[in-house]
């Protein structure tokens, strides 16, 4: 496994790779990796030639400086991680080799990012649209891979893709959860332990909504015993419980189509994510 830290080193490589027939695979990521980044990779590698994978923290997609500034940053333990799954680059770009200057690109997708993420995160999407296209074009992977936790991204990135025009496959990947339940996430690292206890609700809530949803459920009849799982935990405070259109991410009041289930909770000063599908 190489690790890479300029556009023009990749290319250099990946050419000479692709000179030999192999396809290429990309798996975007901000680092701090876990198990569910590495399913991610797996998945890559079990299907591409060569996989490379990013490991960039955005500035352009946070609102909030402190939560850029904390986020962590484990590039050593990423890369052993990463040399274990089986990946051939590691992408490791400066700031300044992403953005030599300011990108001034707007990306709307509306609906799609106008509701839950898009409403509680402005700009968001807008930053994750500008990185992401960047890396198709540094990279420009056969096939891309995303997780399903960030259900809503994966949505508008495939948006992006098909109005761009670009010629990759976007592969989507079920969400890897702890023996507990909770859903992997580098921001579970944030959590003490009376937190990480507390941040069950979230799954707890998925588990319920999943045994109450049947075809035509109103939706208050999945969102009202999920949220009031959540709202009895006292370090939990809801963003949003959500039940949307799986395609266009608008809320719906009957489960008549294929839906998306959604939250975002804060979990004392952290905030996570979760869901779930539901197929009509």
């Amino acid at each position: 496994m190489k690790i890479v830290h300029t556009i023009k080193d990749l290319q250099a490589k990946l050419t000479a790779l692709r000179a030999q027939g192999k396809t290429v695979g990309l798996v975007p990521t901000m680092g701090a990796l876990h198990a569910g980044h590495a399913s991610l990779v797996k998945r890559s590698v079990s299907e591409n030639g060569v996989t490379v994978v990013s490991v960039f923290v955005n500035p352009t997609q946070f609102n909030d400086k402190n939560d850029l500034e904390k986020y962590p940053r484990t590039l050593d333990a990423d890369c052993r991680l990463l040399e274990e799954c089986g990946a051939a680059f590691v992408f490791a770009p400066s700031v300044s080799e992403m953005y030599p200057e300011p990108d001034t690109r707007q990306f709307s997708y509306a609906p799609l990012d106008t509701v839950m993420e898009g409403a509680f995160r402005p700009g968001h999407f807008n930053g994750v649209c500008q990185i992401v296209s960047k890396l198709f074009d540094a990279v420009q992977p056969d096939k891309a891979y995303f997780g399903e936790k960030d259900f809503q991204q994966l949505a508008i990135i495939r948006e992006m893709v098909r109005q761009l025009q670009y010629k990759l496959e976007i592969v989507g990947c079920p969400i890897v959860r702890e023996e507990d339940g909770l859903a992997k996430s580098s921001r579970n690292t944030y959590l003490n332990d009376k937190e990480r206890q507390a941040a069950l609700c979230l799954s707890r809530a998925v588990k319920t909504g999943k045994e109450v949803i049947y075809t035509g459920a109103d939706a208050k009849e999945v969102l009202n015993p999920m949220k009031a799982i959540i709202e009895a935990e006292p370090l939990a405070r809801i963003d949003y419980v959500m039940m949307v259109d799986a395609l266009t991410m608008q809320p719906i009041e009957k489960a008549d189509r294929d839906v998306l289930v959604a939250m975002a909770v804060y979990i004392g000063k952290t905030r996570l994510i979760d869901n779930f599908s539901y197929e009509v």
